[in-house]
């Protein structure tokens, strides 16, 4: 069995796995890569595959660096069975959507041609087919799929496959249990063979504890000042997860009547698909959920949708809470809005994601005194603060737990994750499980 690694290899972003076992060809995952201009760059490269001869594709999750070139894929020809659990699904149509008209102001910019229109997109969702978690199928001849819940984001999964008498498990994005809404992420016992994220591999979460005090303090303070708080969000998860807390510290008195804006139309729709899977809430969600207590529209809450209404937020002059995407402020409203408030010392950007090299966020993050945004040199005199405990991945510790659990690895293969990162864990992995993990190149193979 040969995997080769197309993306998630040198980098953080772009997963994509090719895997071939006997005369089968598959993918893992087919993400966008994001982040610094000549990895952008690579989305426009040949597919190293033809996808007319690939079988099928396991999706993990619906991060855009995941499935974000789906369909480009299918625009070229794959047109067979695309797995996944039915939110994943949801969420690709909503996200994918998206991602083509964003793609096609990075086309301009590039000067090249649009990756994949938003027509190409039903194209590729026709070809999903959910599935359920702990549900083992076979996708072809000699090959077992069983999907597990990752923890990392609504639906989100690492993934089991059984060929050649091997085990193989694909960890996708791992979670940062324990989290709101989410149920927390399962362990495996046994495998041949660990694919296994690395993106906090070198550093640890602050703990879970202090995250809504974290968030507390940040919106009292910037209250007490008079500002706004900016809250540059991804619009599944991050933003979900923010809002159950908000709708917590309200209902217990925590903080004052302030306004919040999810100004995201695509974290808007994200949240609808929520209220068609309550069963995979966790325990506390779920019971809310049935006892009538919607997390997603408290009274202060204001979804801005249009671009009027957005646009409109300015006239509120008080103190007040703008979520909005992206998450790595590399593009979405929350641009808009960094330029207006990011000079104004009563500001504060509350940085809750992971915050990938070469994106405005990661400059803010590094403490630029000074950006560009669409063109305009922006002064930051505002408060730039980051809550690590909100973060969907695991932490180094936590990645370390989920390996520890594994018997009879042999063999170890360290992705998605940045130089360093990947390289300080390589180095925990050999201590803990007396392995050498092998870190891919990108478009290198390895036989297992």
């Amino acid at each position: 069995m040969r995997i080769s690694f197309y993306g998630a290899a040198q980098g953080v972003t772009g997963s994509n796995y090719l895997i071939e076992t006997g005369s089968i060809k598959f993918l893992v995952d087919c993400g966008l890569f994001q982040g610094k201009e000549e990895e952008r760059r690579l989305n426009w490269q040949q597919f190293p595959y033809d996808p007319k001869e690939i079988d099928f594709m396991l999706l993990t999750h619906s991060h855009i660096d995941h499935i974000g070139r789906v369909p480009l894929l299918v625009k070229k020809g794959f047109q067979n069975p695309i797995y996944s659990t039915a939110p994943t699904r949801d969420f690709a149509e909503i996200f994918l959507a998206d991602t083509a008209g964003l793609m096609e102001n990075e086309a301009k910019e590039f000067k090249m041609p649009p990756l994949f229109a938003e027509e190409d997109v039903p194209k590729a969702i026709e070809l999903f087919k959910p599935v359920k978690y702990h549900e083992k199928f076979s996708p072809a001849a000699g090959i077992e799929v069983e999907y597990f819940d990752a923890g990392h984001i609504f639906g989100s999964a690492f993934i089991r496959v059984t060929a050649e008498g091997k085990t193989i498990v694909f960890s996708g994005d791992l979670g940062n249990p324990p989290v709101p809404i989410l149920q927390d992420t399962e362990f495996i016992e046994e495998a041949d063979c660990v694919l296994i994220e690395s993106t906090y591999g070198n550093r640890n979460h602050d703990a879970a504890e202090e995250r809504k005090s974290k968030l507390q303090t940040a919106i009292t303070e910037t209250a007490s000042r008079g500002g706004t708080l900016l809250m540059p969000s991804f619009a599944m998860e991050r933003t979900q997860e923010i809002l159950y807390e908000l709708n917590q510290l309200f209902d217990d008195q925590k903080i004052g009547k302030i306004p919040v804006y999810l100004d995201s139309p695509l974290a808007i729709k994200a949240t609808a698909v929520y209220g068609r899977y309550p069963e995979f809430y966790d325990t506390e969600a779920k019971k809310m959920f049935d006892a009538g207590d919607n997390f997603f529209k408290f009274p202060e809450l204001k979804a801005t949708e249009s671009r009027e209404a957005s646009m409109s937020i300015d006239h509120d002059s008080a103190p007040k809470i703008i979520i909005a995407g992206s998450g790595m402020s590399n593009g979405g409203r929350i641009v808009f809005h960094e330029k207006r408030y990011l000079p104004i010392e009563s500001t504060t950007l509350l940085i809750v994601g992971y915050q990938v090299e070469g994106t405005l966020g990661r400059k803010l993050i590094e403490g630029a005194s000074e950006v560009s945004i669409m063109g305009t040199q922006i002064p930051v005199h505002a408060h730039i603060e980051s809550i690590d405990a909100y973060s969907a991945h695991a932490d180094q510790n936590k990645l370390l737990n989920w390996l520890s659990k594994i018997k009879n690895l042999s063999n170890i293969i360290v992705v998605h994750g940045e130089e360093t990162a990947k390289k300080d864990f390589a180095v925990l992995i050999k201590e803990q499980k007396g392995i050498d993990p092998q870190i891919p190149k990108l478009n290198e193979s390895i036989e297992i």
